[in-house]
């Protein structure tokens, strides 16, 4: 048979397995913003309405925070206006260096919410400068992660994606991320990290038990969320965590004491890598998205 009729017949077969997925199963892409005009309406609205911004104010590189301290120390580094306030998160944007802030406060569901209805805006990359716990014994307060992997370990994920699909960053973000850390000296660790919902898993041993199994490197709350609906909605992003406690040893969770200490010294380096980061991938990253949507 001439190969073209076997490329045609291939074809053909792709196309028919997909429909029958669409239609067998329910939801099916259904969580992509694009495909759905009135979806992305509704995501524009929510978008302006959420942070007090205007759609237009919005820059093509945003970083995310879950800290009000970010945003004061965004004005501050970069000189730009004050930030806007919505009816439940706040932003902030910088024309000069061609990056916006949105500090969408905390938790899975509405870092998912944030990363979706940021879609709308077809941003080139989203950037999360979070905070973790840090689990390996090498770890200290003030060190870096460039999370490689997150587990969803979390309940928001399943309505992006089914369970056995890994949560994962866009490599050229976390690259390029990379290269901005390496270029300044700054030391960083990588690996999987552990995000989940329960809030204090510190005190279920079964829970830690698990964590070892997992070799998980830090947990926190928002990566897996973020990089899960971020692929869903066809946003290229990635994270860098801070590690801002040790909650695996006996004096080492966070406290309002130990938590004051690490906005002090730690969260204005990481603020000004994020920065740096997403400002310079504008014009010196390579094309972002590796993969066809």
């Amino acid at each position: 048979m001439p190969d073209f009729f076997l490329s045609a017949r291939s074809t053909l077969c792709y196309h028919l397995v997909t429909k029958m997925a669409t239609e067998a199963t329910p939801g099916f892409h259904s969580n992509r913003i694009f495909s759905n005009e009135r979806k992305r309406d509704i995501a524009l609205s929510i978008l302006e309405r959420y942070t007090g911004s205007l759609v237009g104010d919005f820059q093509k590189q945003i970083l995310l925070t879950n800290f009000s301290h970010y945003v004061k120390q965004f004005r501050k580094i970069t000189g730009c206006k004050k930030a806007t306030v919505g009816s439940a998160m706040s932003a902030i944007h910088s024309e000069k260096h061609g990056v916006s802030l949105v500090n969408f406060n905390i938790g899975a569901p509405t870092c998912a919410l944030i990363i979706e209805v940021l879609a709308t805006v077809e941003p080139k990359a989203v950037l999360l400068l979070g905070m973790c716990g840090g689990l390996h014994r090498s770890l200290k307060v003030g060190d870096f992660i460039l999370p490689m992997a997150a587990i969803r370990g979390e309940g928001v994920t399943s309505h992006f994606m089914p369970a056995d699909v890994p949560s994962l960053p866009t490599f050229k973000v976390q690259k390029f991320v990379s290269e901005i850390l390496v270029e300044n000296k700054i030391e960083y660790r990588t690996g999987v990290v552990h995000t989940t919902d329960y809030r204090f898993w510190e005190f279920n041993p079964g829970f830690k038990e698990k964590l070892h199994s997992q070799r998980a490197i830090g947990i926190e709350m928002e990566t897996a969320a973020l990089f899960t609906a971020g692929f869903a909605s066809k946003v290229a992003n990635g994270a860098l965590l801070l590690v801002s406690d040790l909650p695996l040893r006996a004096d080492g969770i966070k406290t309002k004491a130990s938590a004051k200490k690490v906005f002090q010294e730690y969260t204005d380096l990481h603020l000004e890598i994020g920065i740096k980061a997403m400002s310079e991938i504008a014009v010196r990253g390579e094309k972002i998205r590796h993969y066809q949507w």
